[in-house]
């Protein structure tokens, strides 16, 4: 498997007018109205189809992201795309970038089937992978038979199912996730983690589910732009090195896990696009260990403003 087809485009900082992630601004189109989002989302995804990425992964909370995906597939004709998405947050901002919840979670048979309908009005066949969005280890999911039940309906109709996990917990939740079976046959054979080289804590769990056959994708890569804005000293020195630029190095080191199968790339536009695929020719620079205490960057990250 060629390193570029490891990578794939997600749609988290382009499909609604706020979000975490550092350095949107300069990025995104001055007004962030939906037409003006749907177009640099349009953008992002010509440029990232015309490298040669073939996969984009959504979720029902990134704002109108299906919608805007669903209208470039059909406009495109992209058969060969492969779309992946979630359910379990709801976007509730009202498009605006001040509003005082951006999203709210609900791991629930109700959120489930309501959010499933949503995505197939909009995308309809085309979603290869369905994930649970952001599965913590204290999530209802895991005593909800009702719930696990109609997940297993659905895997047994074809549909593909997968988690993305979240918090300091995440090796915890990669191994109980992957303990759920129905009729002796494991519920989920895809997971989604937070890796980078400030939070390795899921790495050792993530090499045993890719090595018992389940999908591997690396999110969150650049630490939600800390890596590519402000990042350590060990960083971009290794890039100056290299020639090349922080994301670059921070994106390297996550292809650089044998057991990641798929890295997943968050640009707001296609000027960090371009700056991230570069990692696709790179050799991982050597880094000093820059991992901090899974609680401490957790609670780094929930203090990050929406922007």
């Amino acid at each position: 498997m060629s390193t570029l087809s490891r990578l794939a485009l997600g749609l988290a900082a382009l499909g609604r007018p706020a979000y975490i992630n550092l350095g949107r601004d300069g990025a995104l189109p001055a007004s962030r109205g939906v037409a003006e989002l749907r177009a640099a989302t349009w953008d992002v995804l010509d440029a990232a189809y015309a490298a040669g990425l073939r996969r984009v992964d959504t979720a029902r909370s990134y704002g109108r992201a299906e919608e805007f995906l669903a209208g470039w597939l059909t406009a495109r004709d992209r058969p060969d795309v492969t779309v992946t998405s979630k359910w379990g947050y709801a976007y509730v901002g009202d498009w605006r970038v001040d509003a005082p919840v951006h999203e709210v979670k609900e791991h629930t048979l109700d959120r489930f089937r309501s959010q499933l309908a949503e995505t197939r009005a909009l995308l309809g066949d085309r979603v290869a992978l369905y994930q649970v969005h952001s599965l913590t280890v204290d999530s209802p999911l895991f005593t909800d038979d009702a719930l696990l039940g109609a997940l297993a309906e659905l895997a047994g109709s074809g549909q593909r199912l997968g988690f993305s996990t979240s918090g300091p917990a995440q090796a915890d939740t990669v191994r109980r996730g992957l303990e759920l079976e129905r009729d002796g046959v494991r519920l989920f054979d895809a997971v989604q983690s937070t890796w980078n080289p400030l939070e390795t804590s899921a790495g050792a769990a993530l090499a045993e589910a890719h090595a018992a056959g389940v999908e591997v994708t690396v999110k969150e890569a650049l630490a939600n732009g800390r890596l590519a804005v402000d990042p350590p000293a060990a960083v971009a020195e290794a890039a100056e090195r290299s020639g090349t630029t922080p994301d670059a190095v921070a994106l390297a080191a996550a292809l650089a896990n044998p057991w990641a199968d798929v890295v997943l790339l968050g640009p707001a536009g296609t000027a960090q696009l371009r700056s991230n695929l570069t990692a696709a020719d790179l050799t991982a620079p050597e880094l000093p260990d820059l991992a901090q205490e899974p609680g401490e960057y957790w609670s780094l990250r929930a203090s990050l403003a929406w922007n």
